[in-house]
């Protein structure tokens, strides 16, 4: 995810003389006042996302280059920083904008249930299908798919999402022929794709077919005119919706923000911004009513550097996972990514930490788009 879409349009925001986006091509960003009060106007779906950063604007005159054009897209990036947004926005300020879009996360089921998912089920065709079930496919029939995380998905499935985009159809479960679809492909990953391609854990044909459009997302360390225009909206958003009286950033509160790594990246900030709305009584937001650190060190440094020399490796192992969970305060998929394991590799040991009794740390409640 990158940077941050809200309630917003099917059509361009207008934009503001004085918020002018340096390295754009003539567009310009409106500030969060005049964003909030287009969209509460217009009661507007999601479909564009505050940016200042070159990078992200890039990213925003893609969207409108190719919303005539139904190809699939792959967008790649750290977990937080607003991958879905921008699959959403893709969807919104595109001429299938009025059809369904339908989200299926690869990482959350294992393949068999994730296959079913995707292409749909016979009554009967295996225990427990009690009744036909249509997969998401032929849910988002004339619309869009976004399969997030797809780089989580087993590879004999991906042998079969392939032929679906080759062929423009499916076989259900237990089906007796294909169905015809017209659905347009968006994927998601937070893993080096190129990577899983080498190590045979992505299938090529798979990504070069995916992959006709590709958007990087930077982090929200690397794009740091976006910090405070979207803490801004976000500060906003919140007040107007815990119907508290509106809040201003202090300066000393924005150079916080500022020096902050956001290892969450805008998921985290959303968090932070929510948590200082709730916890603030009065009109503006310090430094003190943000729940960060300003010096964000590597998860277990100190540990690591001391070494328990003499301890079994499995000891080691667990140690480190369980310290790097915290560090992510418990999101799975931050955590996977620093320790180089696939997500579903991670929730395994995971599992058996639990049920010998040993505590993880629990995901922070909320999530950001």
């Amino acid at each position: 995810m990158t940077a941050q879409m809200t309630s917003a349009a099917t059509n361009m925001v207008p934009t503001t003389s004085t918020a002018a986006t340096s390295g754009s091509t003539g567009s310009q960003t409106p500030s969060p006042a005049e964003y909030l009060q287009y969209a509460q106007e217009r009661s507007l779906a999601e479909a564009l996302f505050l940016a200042a950063d070159d990078k992200m604007v890039r990213i925003k005159d893609i969207v409108e280059q190719i919303k005539e054009a139904a190809v699939p897209v792959l967008i790649s990036g750290e977990s937080g920083t607003g991958k879905e947004v921008i699959a959403r926005a893709i969807h919104a300020h595109s001429v299938r904008r009025d059809q369904p879009f339908v989200a299926v996360n690869c990482a959350a089921l294992p393949a068999n249930l994730l296959e079913s998912e995707l292409f749909g089920h016979e009554k009967g065709s295996f225990t427990g299908a009690h009744q036909r079930h249509v997969g998401k496919f032929e849910q988002a029939t004339n619309g869009t798919l976004l399969l997030d995380e797809v780089t989580e998905m087993d590879t004999a499935l991906q042998a079969k999402l392939l032929r679906a985009l080759q062929e423009k159809e499916i076989e259900r479960i237990g089906g007796s022929g294909p169905v015809a679809i017209n659905t347009r492909i968006i994927a998601t990953t937070n893993r080096d794709i190129t990577a899983a391609v080498s190590k045979g854990q992505f299938r090529q044909d798979l990504y070069y077919r995916l992959h006709v459009i590709q958007l990087e997302v930077p982090a929200l360390r690397e794009r740091p005119k976006d910090i405070e225009i979207l803490a801004t909206h976000f500060l906003r958003q919140y007040c107007q919706q815990f119907a508290k009286t509106p809040m201003e950033l202090t300066n000393d509160a924005r150079a916080k923000l500022r020096s902050h790594s956001w290892p969450g990246n805008v998921r985290e900030l959303q968090n932070v911004i929510q948590r200082a709305v709730l916890l603030t009584a009065g009109a503006q937001v310090t430094a003190a009513h943000l729940p960060i650190e300003v010096d964000h060190r590597t998860p277990g440094v100190d540990w690591v550097t001391h070494l328990p020399i003499g301890r079994p490796l499995r000891d080691l192992e667990t140690k480190f996972i369980l310290e790097t969970l915290r560090h992510h305060q418990g999101n799975r998929t931050h955590a996977a990514k620093t320790l180089g394991i696939s997500l579903r590799t991670l929730r395994n040991k995971i599992n058996e930490f639990t049920s010998e009794g040993i505590e993880v740390t629990a995901p922070v409640t909320g999530r950001a788009s």
